[in-house]
């Protein structure tokens, strides 16, 4: 070497301020700067920079587990995934519902903590308008168990702890299988033609509130599905908005079916432990005709909703703050309002998504277009690459894909190129198939490294459409 008093943590320090690729490049100049560059510390700390939480365990019980090998396999899984060539990806699709799929959710995903590198091993489960719920493998497109026949499904929903899927059917009959072996565990009856599910779980307490089509929550408990309360939001109005927020203090429910009634924040307390001579604890929020509302996961209690103001021309998105305030005898919710601003939307635009990406970027899907708004009203990114209305986005913290009823999926990256500005890329589009077969895509839903849309049949039959991707 030309300089033999820079070796050791000298040499290691100033690799740090290389990138990956460059970092392998320098390895091969001599000994010593290979033996630098192969130091574990430099490849920890960039896999910690690049993705905060990492764990060596999905490597295997593999001889060479390392962090540089970690950081190389994740990153090559995270490249096709961005690209998605052919050849990246594995597509099955799942066929056997004989009506309309109504929602789909993952069973065992693969998760963004700890992913697995070398197989996605995700389990799916959907619901149909046939009746049945059916749980798929979707590496290998294997159906896994199928439920007995009932009543047209309507919703599916699954638990926190991702033991027990929840569905409801046309009757209002709720019913909560194992996801494991699809047995039915218990049932309960809101003789509602429409049901909305939110679960949530209160320290190690399973709860489930139910809107309902006479505009009522009703809050059920444990297993057995156990009613604990039950309180009118929405007058006769079908409840069709209900959220929890991220500390499990209150949900928030509302309806889109009527122009003068202002969503209600509920606190859970009052709804799971109900005291018998008083009302739950409740509280309206101070907007009209809601559109679509969600709460920020990086924050307590933060409530975006999109609304109209005057007439539904006129929409805007209102930022509140919501806390609960005890006193010695009685307590409180306050809503206090933190920004709003006017959206953009097409005045025709009926069908509205809404999904947080952080605490400072939310994600909105209208028809055609797709934005990425920070809260403070600022336009970070917007895109038209639809033919025809999106129908369901899902949104994680490496990507947006987006649903059409024109039979593709578009896929979109998040990237921090632009300084500490997160923006969103668009990458490519996945097809679902001929539209002599398929109306279009009508939900989405991913995990880490697969991606699962039901698409609609034009023979009434929907279909499942699963891509996978591994190293």
């Amino acid at each position: 070497m030309d300089h033999p008093h820079l070796i050791g943590d000298c040499l290691v320090h100033i690799f740090t301020f290389l990138s990956e690729e460059d970092l392998i490049r320098i390895s091969s100049v001599c000994k010593d700067w290979h033996e630098a560059a192969e130091t574990p510390w430099l490849w920890k700390r960039m896999c910690l920079q690049r993705w905060s939480f990492c764990n060596l365990a999905v490597l295997g019980e593999q001889v060479n587990r390392s962090w540089k090998r970690y950081f190389l396999r994740r990153c090559h899984l995270e490249l096709k995934m961005t690209k998605g060539r052919a050849g990246g990806y594995i597509c099955k699709s799942l066929r056997g519902h004989t009506g309309r799929v109504v929602g789909l959710v993952y069973l065992q995903g693969n998760s963004d903590q700890l992913p697995d590198l070398c197989s996605s091993g995700a389990t799916v489960c959907s619901a149909s308008s046939d009746g049945t719920v059916r749980a798929w493998n979707i590496q290998n497109g294997e159906l896994l168990w199928c439920s007995p026949v009932q009543s047209p499904l309507t919703g599916i929903v699954i638990d926190e702890q991702r033991e027990v899927v929840i569905t409801a059917d046309s009757t209002g009959l709720i019913k909560t299988w194992k996801c494991q072996t699809g047995q039915e565990v218990a049932s309960f009856s809101t003789a509602s033609q429409h049901c909305t599910l939110l679960q949530y779980n209160i320290k190690n307490d399973w709860f489930l509130s139910v809107g309902t089509s006479q505009g009522s929550v009703s809050t059920l408990a444990g297993s057995a599905l156990t009613k604990k309360s039950s309180i009118i939001v929405c007058d006769t109005f079908k409840v069709n908005v209900l959220i929890v927020s991220p500390d499990k203090k209150c949900i928030m429910a509302g309806t889109k079916d009527n122009d003068n009634i202002s969503p209600k924040v509920i606190s859970t307390e009052s709804l799971t432990s109900p005291s018998e001579d008083e009302d739950p604890l409740c509280q309206s929020v101070p907007v009209t005709k809601c559109q679509a509302a969600v709460f920020i996961h990086t924050q307590p209690a933060r409530l975006a909703i999109i609304h109209c103001k005057e007439s539904l021309n006129n929409k805007a998105l209102t930022v509140f703050d919501v806390s609960i305030k005890k006193a010695k005898y009685k307590s409180e919710i306050q809503v206090q309002q933190v920004e709003s601003f006017p959206l953009t939307l097409d005045s025709r635009a009926s069908h509205i998504l809404l999904e947080a990406k952080d605490s400072n970027c939310i994600v909105l899907a209208a028809d055609q277009q797709l934005w990425v708004y920070s809260l403070k009203g600022a336009v970070l990114a917007s895109f038209k690459e639809h033919t025809m209305p999106i129908s369901s986005i899902s949104v994680d913290r490496f990507r947006v894909v987006t649903a059409s009823q024109d039979l593709s999926l578009r896929v979109l990256t998040w990237s921090n190129k632009k300084g500490d500005r997160m923006t969103l890329e668009s990458q490519y589009h996945l097809l679902g198939g001929s539209h002599t077969m398929s109306r279009g895509f009508t939900h989405v839903s991913c995990d880490y490294s697969s991606i699962v849309a039901s698409a609609e049949g034009n023979d009434g039959k929907d279909v499942l459409k699963a891509y996978s991707f591994t190293c």
